[in-house]
């Protein structure tokens, strides 16, 4: 028995939601909802699984705005982002209506998130840090047992987040991947935000941009 995923990209931008769960108790959560929330629910249905929770790494559109539409149908918790992105969920009716998302409304997750913060799924544990850069409140979801870590939008194959949004920081991206993520195991499983995974000890020796 093992912690398995699945990544099930949502919305225009292709955004990598993924479903993990523990295999032996059928344990499930969700990171980042970006939307089409009849997709996801069916992909944890013909598994059989218990969804417990939604993770989200950070605030925008493409990440959080299926949340209203899922915690509607389900009475599950929502957990994180860091509360330095509270000011992007607050402006989900603009942005959604601005990049013809369907409509969200704001809301306020279960519990924000911090470094240091743990959470589970069934047996694993996921250690929370906070990588601030590409949004003020970014955080990302590390196990070490399974060797997984849920980067979001801060680390991609050969590539590193945006910082060119509203409170984006270049430095302070470099710093954290520098600092959290690359002194991590190099066999690291990375699920990226979007596109391929890819693995610490890969981005280490050929990401142009670290």
């Amino acid at each position: 028995m093992a912690l398995q995923f699945e990544i099930l990209p949502v919305t225009p931008f292709l955004q990598n939601c993924t479903l993990i769960w523990d295999e032996e108790s059928k344990e499930a959560v969700l990171t980042d909802v970006g939307g089409e929330v009849d997709r996801l629910l069916e992909e944890v249905a013909k598994r059989g699984l218990q969804l417990k929770a939604v993770w989200l790494t950070h605030g925008h559109v493409d990440h959080v705005s299926g949340v209203v539409d899922l915690t509607a149908r389900l009475d599950i918790q929502v957990l994180g982002p860091h509360p330095d992105d509270d000011f992007w969920i607050q402006q989900l009716p603009q942005i959604t209506q601005a990049y013809r998302f369907p409509f969200s409304p704001p809301f306020a997750p279960t519990r924000w998130l911090a470094e240091g913060d743990s959470l589970s799924v069934g047996r694993y544990r996921f250690e929370v840090l906070h990588i601030p850069g590409h949004t003020p409140g970014h955080v990302v979801f590390y196990c070490a047992d399974a060797g997984l870590l849920v980067a979001g939008d801060v680390l991609f194959l050969e590539s590193i987040g945006r910082t060119d949004f509203p409170r984006g920081n270049h430095a302070d991206l470099i710093g954290n991947i520098h600092g959290k993520l690359l002194i991590l195991p190099e066999d690291t499983r990375v699920i990226t935000g979007h596109g391929a995974m890819t693995t610490i000890g890969h981005e280490k020796r050929h990401n142009p941009f670290l």
